[in-house]
């Protein structure tokens, strides 16, 4: 029986599961995409030649968000969901972007954010690009205790590779 319990969470973490297969983090994420989009079109922009450099910056970590995730999708194929659970497809992955990091997809989302701030010279848009990592942070954190739970391998996996970001974190 799923459990309907919105506010309590499974052994590994304290986080709510916010529904059975974590519904609300994947509403919470839509509201932070869109946020991020929205900062960037509004709000002071710095300008001149810190503008320029930014916007060449961004652009590429636009690009570069996009590639991770796309290759990212590629080797979860029919196991790729928004949602924090993993579905019955599911298997524990560690080739392509996984041997780099845990979850590249939201690593990917928060590269492309952070780049976006840079495109659009936001500080507002930078701000919740940061507020967006620390949510994939906490998001992966529901996700994992589901992985442990699921795979018995999951816990070597986690020390061996980065949470998010490739090289960094």
């Amino acid at each position: 029986m799923p459990d309907r319990n919105l506010h309590s969470a499974p052994a590994g973490t304290r986080l709510p599961t916010l529904g059975p297969r974590g519904e609300g983090w994947v509403a919470l994420q839509g509201v932070a995409i869109v946020a991020a989009g929205l900062a960037g079109l509004a709000g002071p922009a710095w300008s001149g030649p810190a503008r320029i450099a930014s916007s060449a910056v961004g652009i590429g970590g636009i690009g570069a968000g996009v590639v991770l995730a796309v290759a990212a999708a590629r080797v979860l194929g029919t196991a790729l969901t928004p949602l924090p659970k993993p579905n019955a497809e599911a298997r524990l992955v560690r080739t392509g972007p996984f041997r780099l990091v845990r979850h590249p997809i939201y690593g990917a989302v928060a590269i492309a954010a952070i780049g976006w701030g840079l495109a659009t010279a936001s500080p507002v848009a930078l701000l919740v690009a940061v507020a967006i990592l620390a949510f994939f942070d906490l998001k992966s954190r529901r996700e994992e205790a589901w992985l442990v739970e699921r795979f018995p391998e999951y816990p070597g996996y986690r020390a061996q590779t980065r949470r998010l970001l490739p090289w960094l974190y």
